[in-house]
């Protein structure tokens, strides 16, 4: 071990002014003349102080509570009327309490940066270096450290527009929020796991709506994943073949439809597929249908407005597909398919062998994103069925609801808020889990330097 290494590992006591930084924070900067740095440090101690004492400490208590006193009708001794009694606001109180707990869990961490620079300064001392200057740190921020400047503005920003939704969300799925127990009127309570039990086992009703909304969406994503990444690889191949006259012609009427916005397509796709439709007025005048009444129901049968779905994702999702595929067929060396024509190669072994293997491998972090997003393609199936037809075996959902669809219906049809934020956790552990097992299994990321 060198004696560097040595040196590093070797545990130096924390000074008396360094320790006092852990309770004040910034003193160990104040003591070494960082003046700005340690009232800042300060501040920030003193405002989180004050913002406990004046609310803080009540909004940590009504977290746990989610309020005691409801909005009603009093009788009042003494008095003939009743009194209309304004109660506790149980949204409210989780919103509070959840904004309480990441300033506290933020100021804790601005607490470790007083001690860590307290420790910091007590090393310089002991090495006899200078101490850094209130120049010396903005230098410093604009340049070595300029990244913790660009994204200090972002981190509030995610803290505020990201994680606070987020962890108000999480905390709806474990109380009781829904049409029976909505504010003000009314307060909701904590329920633990109980929407997640009746979602998977504890409610026969709401089970079968699960795991049926469930199985047809992984059965949808998997389609419009795999049909739209095939088909538009052959697409490209056939625009790409040598001979093929007016490539970039063909290339711009199929990127017509990624410049036309995705909701008008799907609209105007819906409008062709309906019952008087362009579709079925073709069939009655080719007399394929004898009358009106006899017309296609494409949305009404469940198992033809899948198809109709996935058939319409088709046309919209195959271009993506085509053009991403375009760009690697013309990067792969031609010297290739020249080596492996001299061996006696034909074309489908050339595919099989270098084409898709390329492609494969350039596109699988594409390939996992798409199967993701197509787990929460709300516009498609939105758009063009509204989740129908409707049917009395689900609680809320129709046959061809995506479980983000789902979700949607829960809280503007049924305002089961618990429920609806139980889904989405749901979503986000099957999604995650997929991506992670999938990706961290894949040659892109294994062999990440194969092909360059």
């Amino acid at each position: 071990m060198s004696k560097k290494n040595s040196e590093s590992k070797i545990k130096i006591p924390d000074s008396w002014s360094t320790k006092l930084s852990a309770v004040i924070f910034g003193f160990s900067n104040l003591i070494h003349k960082q003046i700005a740095k340690g009232v800042a440090f300060l501040l920030i101690e003193v405002a989180y102080i004050l913002f406990m004492i004046m609310g803080g400490f009540n909004n940590l208590v009504g977290l746990i509570t989610l309020g005691t006193k409801e909005t009603a009708w009093v009788e009042v001794p003494g008095k003939i009327l009743p009194e209309y009694q304004i109660g506790d606001n149980s949204m409210l109180l989780l919103l509070y309490g959840v904004l309480t707990l990441i300033i506290t869990i933020s100021t804790i961490w601005v607490g470790w940066c007083s001690l860590k620079s307290a420790r910091n300064l007590q090393m310089l001392e002991m090495q006899g270096k200078k101490i850094p200057t209130i120049k010396d740190d903005v230098k410093l921020l604009l340049d070595e450290k300029f990244h913790v400047t660009l994204l200090f503005l972002h981190m509030i920003g995610i803290l505020v527009f990201s994680v606070l939704p987020l962890v108000y969300m999480i905390c709806i799925a474990f109380t009781n929020y829904d049409r029976n127990h909505q504010v003000p009127g009314h307060l909701f309570d904590w329920v633990g796991f109980k929407n997640f039990g009746d979602m998977l086992i504890g409610d026969a009703r709401m089970s079968t709506t699960f795991f049926g909304v469930l199985a047809w969406t992984l059965i949808w994503a998997f389609f419009a994943t795999f049909s739209n990444y095939f088909l538009g690889i052959i697409v490209a191949l056939i625009i790409n073949q040598k001979g093929i006259k007016f490539q970039k012609f063909w290339r711009s009427v199929l990127v017509l439809t990624i410049a036309m916005p995705q909701f008008i397509s799907l609209l105007v796709m819906r409008s062709f597929f309906s019952s008087y439709g362009v579709i079925n007025r073709a069939l009655l005048n080719m007399h394929v249908i004898d009358n009106i009444q006899d017309t296609i129901k494409f949305f009404e049968d469940p198992l033809l407005a899948k198809i109709v779905i996935i058939v319409v994702n088709m046309w919209i999702g195959i271009p993506y597909t085509m053009l991403m595929s375009s760009g690697i067929l013309m990067n792969i060396p031609q010297d290739l398919y020249e080596a492996a024509t001299v061996d006696g190669a034909n074309k489908f072994q050339m595919f099989f062998k270098i084409t898709l293997p390329q492609i494969i491998f350039t596109t699988t972090p594409y390939l996992i994103t798409t199967f993701v997003g197509n787990i929460n393609n709300f516009n498609v199936i939105f758009l063009l069925t509204g989740g129908g037809p409707e049917t009395t075996e689900y609680y809320g959902a129709g046959k061809t609801d995506l479980l983000v669809t789902w979700l949607y219906k829960l809280t503007k049809d049924k305002f089961d808020y618990s429920l609806a934020s139980t889904i989405g956790i749901l979503i986000f552990i099957i999604s995650a889990t997929f991506s992670l097992l999938t990706y961290t299994r894949s040659k892109s990321y294994k062999e990440e330097d194969a092909f360059q």
